[in-house]
C-alpha cells in the first residue's frame, strides 16, 4: 500500500514577497529603518499630547469681575517677600476705574501682627487670564523690572479657587474663597502643577486641608 502523499504546502504570494524583500542586506537595513521610524513617531507624538496636557500658560478665558474678591492662600512656593508670613495669608482684588486692579495682600507674621502690602495689576492685552502687577511705587512704574507676571494657569468655574504661576515656574499660588481646602482636591492640584513643571515638594502650606 502505498502511503498517501503529503501535500506541499506553497506559501502565499505575499510571504514570498516579503521573504525576498528581507533576504537582501539592502532591504533589510530598509525594513529596520521603516520599523525604527514608526516606533520614533508614536513616541515623539505620544510626548507632544502629554506636553499639551500640562502646558504652562494663562487660561484662555477669565472673568475679571468674578475674579475680584478676597482670596485666601492655601500653599505658595517660597518667596521672598512672603518669608515674615506664617499663615492667614489673603489677597484681595477690586477693579479701578483706569481699568487695572487694585491688590491687597495681608497675612499674620510669626510675631502675630498683620503686615499688609498694596500695590496694582494691569490685564495684558490679548491674554484674559495674564496680568502684570507691581508693589513698587507709582514713580516707578515705567521701569519694566518693577512689573512681574501674573498667570492664572487653573481655576474652578465658580471662581471658588483658582491657581497662579508664572512662565519661570518660580512661584506658585493656590488659592480659595475659603479658608481652607479639601485635601482630595489640593492633591489634583498640586499633581497638575507638578505636571506643568512647577516643583511642587517645596510648597509651603499657609492654610489647612479638610
Amino acid at each position: 500500500m502505498q502511503r498517501p502523499s503529503r501535500r506541499r504546502r506553497e506559501c502565499s504570494p505575499v510571504k514570498h514577497i516579503l521573504i525576498a524583500s528581507l533576504s537582501s542586506p539592502d532591504r533589510r537595513a530598509e525594513h529596520v529603518r521603516s520599523v525604527l521610524i514608526s516606533a520614533l513617531t508614536t513616541a515623539v507624538l505620544a510626548t507632544a499630547s502629554t506636553d499639551v496636557a500640562a502646558t504652562n500658560a494663562p487660561v484662555a478665558s477669565l472673568d475679571l469681575q468674578r475674579y475680584a474678591g478676597q482670596w485666601h492662600e492655601i500653599a505658595h512656593l517660597p518667596m521672598f517677600f512672603q518669608r515674615q508670613c506664617v499663615d492667614r495669608i489673603t489677597a484681595t482684588y477690586a477693579a479701578n476705574p483706569d481699568g487695572s486692579i487694585a491688590v491687597h495682600n495681608a497675612c499674620r507674621t510669626k510675631t502675630g501682627e498683620m503686615d499688609a502690602s498694596d500695590g496694582v495689576a494691569t490685564p495684558v492685552p490679548g491674554q484674559q487670564g495674564a496680568l502684570k502687577v507691581r508693589f513698587a511705587p507709582e514713580v516707578f512704574a515705567w521701569l519694566p523690572w518693577v512689573w512681574a507676571d501674573y498667570w492664572v494657569i487653573e481655576f474652578d468655574p465658580d471662581y471658588r479657587w483658582a491657581v497662579v504661576g508664572g512662565p519661570s515656574r518660580k512661584y506658585l499660588w493656590v488659592l480659595s474663597r475659603s479658608a481652607s481646602m479639601d485635601a482630595k482636591l489640593f492633591a489634583q492640584i498640586r499633581e497638575r502643577a507638578r505636571e506643568r513643571g512647577y516643583p511642587v515638594d517645596k510648597l509651603v502650606m499657609a492654610a489647612p486641608l479638610d
